[in-house]
């Protein structure tokens, strides 16, 4: 199947005629083709977009909201047909795209639907000077947005749907690695009536398409989800040129357990957080830190678990892991795998690559807990981003926290403790955006979201993600 740009509320070939295999990771085949778009598609998309934008930004907010809306509603409409894609597109189970992916996406838009209905602009009376102050929260104008493949649509509309309900038009790009939803996205796009020009979907490699997009002089503002090194480069080129950033970007997240932690909540959740979505979001935890007092405890019950996970073909409905994104990333897991055991590191239970019958060209790997003496090595350091965990005991609130923090990512973090006092001490002294307590991936899109240190600059949801897509401009009048 051949994926076009779309354009304008059309669908196109890229202008150059040159085109990408697009991979199942399942199975290792190429099952169809993607653009591989120039900078003259970016600028067409640009044109589409900006003659758009004067009347999309004058658009009230009531309509803007109903085809929001609109859009959520067509895709729980069609929630199969686009859960079966994003799993051929992504590898991932089924079940967690028709769960998680797909509903997560139509509740971004109706979200942020009505959300715009309740973004108010300020006002301030200057007592004793006879002025009053308001606040205008104008859209910018053309802004460009770049999402990852690891949770392809959820990621895209997470982006985009806070960008159009605040009156903006928008040239996007999905991962090249997994198109497929996007694609179908502009077709529902369509249904709902969103006018030609608001959303623009172009397809292509980051270096070419991404950067096209990233460099275009008249395209305000970036909002990117991705690798930390290409966030740099982003911001390189972007922050010379005066665009506004939003980078949320890699992690490292520490998941630490005290000992008075509710065991068996602890152990399930875990065992999610680890391997959940084959180890491919930016918010597992991926670094185990466990009270020495219940260490030999944790790691037998933890492996025993592990093993129980299900790797298998992502259409089936008992698959707990699905395959990895791509060839070239299970050789990179795998190769961190590598690095681990030379560091003396310990796999406890799997670091093997799985052939499943009938699919044996596909990316599939073995859920992987290595045990490591030091959270210095190379594997506790740099995000793996696959279904690999590493677990070594602590004996103190002062030592953990050290090593919590003694990276260069600081994205989330999990605690697990029944001790109030601990859990504000540890909640405050964590470097990290996010800091979940007792629970993990419990969402509020109200809440700010997103990292500090190279984990990115600014903040996603709620307000924070239409303030990011607006300008404030102030007006002062003397009466």
């Amino acid at each position: 199947m051949n994926i076009q740009n779309y354009i304008n509320g059309q669908f196109e070939n890229p202008i150059n005629n040159e085109w990408l295999d697009n991979y199942c990771p399942s199975n290792g085949d190429v099952y169809g083709q993607i653009p591989n778009s120039s900078k003259e598609d970016v600028e067409n998309a640009y044109i589409a977009a900006q003659s758009a934008f004067p009347v999309w930004s004058q658009t009230t907010i009531e309509e803007r909201s109903r085809i929001l809306i609109k859009i959520s509603e067509l895709l729980e409409a069609n929630l199969q047909r686009f859960a079966e894609a994003e799993s051929k597109d992504n590898g991932k189970p089924i079940n967690l795209a028709k769960s998680i992916d797909i509903p997560r996406a139509a509740s971004n838009f109706r979200f942020f639907g009505n959300a715009i209905t309740q973004f108010a602009s300020e006002s301030h009376e200057s007592i004793g000077q006879q002025a009053i102050n308001y606040t205008l929260r104008q859209p910018i104008g053309v802004v460009g947005c770049i999402s990852p493949w690891n949770l392809p649509l959820y990621l895209f509309t997470w982006k985009i749907a806070p960008a159009i309900a605040a009156g903006n038009c928008v040239v996007a790009k999905p991962s090249e690695v997994t198109p497929m939803t996007a694609y179908l996205l502009g077709d529902i796009c369509n249904k709902a009536g969103l006018p030609k020009g608001v959303l623009n979907i172009v397809h292509g490699l980051g270096t070419t398409t991404g950067q096209a997009i990233i460099e275009h002089p008249e395209i305000k503002a970036i909002s990117f989800t991705g690798g930390t090194a290409t966030g740099a480069h982003i911001a390189k080129v972007a922050a010379p040129m005066f665009k506004k950033l939003s980078l949320e970007l890699g992690g490292k997240n520490p998941n630490i357990i005290f000992a008075d932690c509710d065991y068996d909540d602890m152990l399930e959740t875990t065992v999610r957080s680890s391997f959940s979505n084959q180890g491919q979001i930016c918010l597992c935890g991926s670094r185990i830190f466990v009270e020495t007092s219940i260490y030999d405890k944790f790691k037998i019950d933890f492996i025993a678990k592990v093993k129980q996970l299900k790797v298998g073909h992502p259409s089936e409905e008992t698959t707990n892991i699905g395959a990895l994104v791509s060839k070239a990333h299970l050789e990179k897991v795998l190769n961190y795998i590598e690095i681990a055991k030379i560091e003396n590191g310990i796999v406890l239970c799997g670091g093997n690559k799985i052939i499943i019958k009938g699919f044996e060209n596909g990316y599939y790997l073995e859920p992987t807990v290595i045990e490591v003496a030091t959270d210095e090595c190379i594997i506790n350091q740099e995000e793996v981003f696959g279904p690999v965990v590493t677990i070594m005991p602590f004996n103190s609130e002062d030592e953990v926290l050290q090593m919590a923090n003694k990276v260069k990512y600081g994205l989330s973090a999990t605690l697990w403790t029944n001790d109030l006092k601990c859990t504000m001490r540890m909640s405050n002294q964590i470097q990290a955006g996010i800091v979940w307590v007792n629970t993990w991936m419990l969402r509020d899109l109200r809440t700010p979201f997103g990292g500090v240190k190279a984990s990115g600059v600014g903040r996603e949801g709620g307000f924070e993600a239409l303030r990011f897509f607006t300008e404030a401009k102030n007006v002062c009048i003397k009466y």
